[in-house]
């Protein structure tokens, strides 16, 4: 089988032909129509110097058919339409990951491949009214937004939200979901296409953070500030959040794209009584609401580019670019 593989950071990524895995016992063997990137991705590629075993098959998102199962599998069957849960080994717990979590496509091979082992565990039914190219955008980020929206954020119906940095994959889905449950919802970006396009999805308004009035100009269209910020950038904008969170809020930080977040002064944390929680991926039993949850309301992921497996190198370089907006997917088979 063709399958991108990756070495460490000294060596660029390849694509090459592998056997194709056989399942074992628990296992399942799904030949993988699509997979999406994701910014793990560009990280795994940049900072892992080491492969553990020598090498690793890139990738966390895939939806695919089964081929065939392994010794004791018997809720799957060749030819049904499945998704796969990138969150390997959670635990029992919801409230965090054990010890051994990982997330698919590092250190265990991932779905830039056209087939792939996995444990029956991490298999799902496909939301019968996604399409497989559409089942493939969801996983990690789905995921990670419904966690940060529901289960850490406790985001209620009519409640106020803030996304930071509208435009990208996670972003859009986050703004999905809220006004799925009728949250009013409020964007920021640096790209005023950005802001307009999210305002037409649904968004009440958006702010331009390149702009020095925008911190005001949110006091301004929401004076009592925001009950739930989901903030995936970190950095010094992290100070403006703690402004224009509510008395009682609620922000829950999901990423790093702008870097470590400096100090901030306690006296605003418990004056304002604010709860800052960390968040991603999600357990198991999240990931089944989400798919529920999309079911439910018949949501349809965003996607923005389409490539082929042998364009890897090209989609990933769009992705570091950060101007599109939705998933970029690869077209596998």
């Amino acid at each position: 089988m063709k399958a991108v593989v990756f070495e460490g950071n000294q060596k660029p990524i390849e694509l090459i032909e592998i056997p194709t895995p056989q399942p074992g016992k628990g296992e399942v063997l799904v030949k993988l129509s699509y997979a999406a990137l994701n910014h793990l991705d560009l990280i795994v590629i940049k900072e892992v110097q080491v492969v553990p075993n020598g090498r690793v098959i890139l990738g966390s998102d895939g939806a695919g058919v089964v081929v065939s199962v392994g010794e004791g599998v018997t809720e799957f069957v060749p030819g049904q339409e499945v998704i796969i849960n990138p969150a390997l080994r959670w635990g029992g717990d919801i409230k965090a990951p054990s010890d051994e979590f990982e997330i698919l496509g590092f250190p265990d091979n991932g779905t830039f491949a056209e087939y792939i082992v996995i444990d029956r565990s991490q298999v799902y039914p496909k939301p019968a009214h996604l399409s497989l190219k559409e089942a493939a955008a969801l996983p990690l980020v789905a995921l990670t937004a419904y966690r940060s929206l529901f289960t850490r954020g406790g985001l209620q119906k009519g409640q106020s939200v803030l996304i930071t940095g509208i435009g990208g994959g996670l972003a859009q889905f986050l703004l999905q979901l809220a006004l799925s449950v009728d949250a009013k919802v409020y964007v920021t970006s640096g790209d005023e296409a950005k802001l307009a396009s999210a305002v037409r999805n649904g968004a009440e308004a958006g702010f331009n953070y390149k702009k020095e009035s925008w911190v005001s100009d949110a006091k301004q269209t929401l004076p009592g500030g925001f009950d739930l910020i989901v903030d995936s950038a970190g950095g010094e904008g992290f100070l403006s959040l703690i402004e224009l969170i509510k008395t009682g809020g609620t922000i829950v930080v999901l990423g790093r794209t702008a870097g470590a977040i400096p100090s901030i002064n306690p006296r605003l944390l418990f004056n304002k009584q604010i709860n800052i929680h960390g968040s991603v991926m999600g357990s198991p039993k999240e990931f089944e609401q989400m798919l529920n949850h999309y079911q439910r309301y018949k949501l349809h992921p965003v996607i923005d580019k389409t490539y082929k497996l042998h364009q890897v190198k090209e989609a990933l370089a769009e992705l570091e670019k950060g101007k599109h907006t939705g998933k970029i997917v690869l077209e596998i088979q």
